[in-house]
């Protein structure tokens, strides 16, 4: 299986290639997967006071933030401030702004697409990997690779996704999108997904919101008991491996079994084309006969002559004679 890699806000290809590092040669090690990184369009400038937090620059993000400037994370100082007990899509419903207001969807679209285009330079790419703004942008490529299917029957590519401290996707909806909470619009997402979060992560609703719209008996959770990262340890890395060995194995072969089929229906096509181009060569040519003989008006007139001289009481002998 072959990944495509979307790091988080305030990254790029080069540091998640880092950030994955760990897991990534695991996994290759063992035979499971191969990795290829990609990234966001829009160079940005660290929040103050985290301007060696996020590596080397320069740092990239998927969606542009409002005015140029942003600061990703308001959210998780206004997390403080959340009433315990709710539930994960009540919580995210906490962010929504009171009144609707304006807002220019295209960077997002721009976004999606350049991620698609990515996806189709490749065709070995059957899997995606997204780490925070990286995993809500793969999430709504396989929400949307689902609609796609749903309603027009489009093949979907992406075949299994790994989420790192995610989020629900976004999806089209009249001229902008919507975050797809499952107590709203059900399941999303229905292919394998796997779930990495933290139960430190401040953020953690927000992954378990994500698993709630995939689903339910495809999709897998796994705590690593720390913050809202990428696991590198070796324990963590070992573990996840081992879970995910059994699930990549098993997709492949419903891929291989897929194939056959596939290549099972196209042989029976063929065999019927064939034996149609078959039939029609054995058609009467012009000169009423085919390649195996004399035409059907032939012989009708033929037993007609029989059948008259039969009347006339002309025996067999004597047509034998004739």
């Amino acid at each position: 299986m072959r990944f495509l890699c979307l790091p988080g806000a305030y990254g790029s290809a080069k540091n998640f290639g880092v950030q994955l590092g760990p897991f990534a040669k695991h996994m290759e090690d063992r035979g499971l997967a191969t990795f290829t990184f990609t990234q966001g369009v829009h160079e940005v400038e660290p929040p103050l006071g985290w301007e060696n937090y996020f590596g080397s620059r320069p740092l990239y993000r998927f969606l542009e933030a409002a005015g140029g400037t942003g600061d990703a994370f308001e959210v998780v100082r206004r997390v403080r401030h959340i009433p315990r007990g709710l539930s994960p899509e009540a919580t995210l419903r906490l962010f929504k702004p009171p009144r609707p207001i304006e807002f220019d969807w295209s960077t997002f679209r721009e976004a999606l697409n350049h991620i698609f285009e990515t996806i189709e330079s490749d065709p070995e790419i059957d899997g995606l990997i997204g780490y925070s703004e990286g995993a809500m942008m793969a999430a709504s490529i396989c929400a949307e690779e689902n609609r796609r299917w749903e309603e027009k029957a489009i093949p979907r590519r992406i075949k299994f996704a790994i989420f790192f401290a995610g989020t629900p996707p976004l999806v089209a909806e009249g001229d902008g999108f919507v975050a797809r909470l499952a107590d709203e619009h059900g399941t999303s997402i229905s292919i394998p997904t796997f779930h990495v979060f933290g139960s430190n992560d401040p953020l953690v609703y927000s992954s378990v919101a994500l698993y709630n719209a995939c689903d339910q008996d495809l999709a897998q959770l796994y705590d690593h008991g720390l913050g809202h990262l990428v696991p590198r340890d070796a324990d963590n890395v070992e573990q996840l491996g081992d879970v995910l060995a059994d699930v990549i194995t098993r997709i492949n072969k419903d891929s291989e079994k897929d194939k056959d089929k596939a290549t099972s229906a196209t042989a029976v096509t063929n065999a019927a084309e064939i034996e149609s181009v078959s039939a029609s060569d054995t058609e009467p040519s012009a000169d009423g006969y085919s390649a195996t003989g004399p035409s059907s008006a032939a012989s009708s007139d033929e037993s007609s002559d029989l059948d008259s001289r039969s009347s006339q009481g002309v025996g067999s002998e004597g047509i034998a004679k004739v």
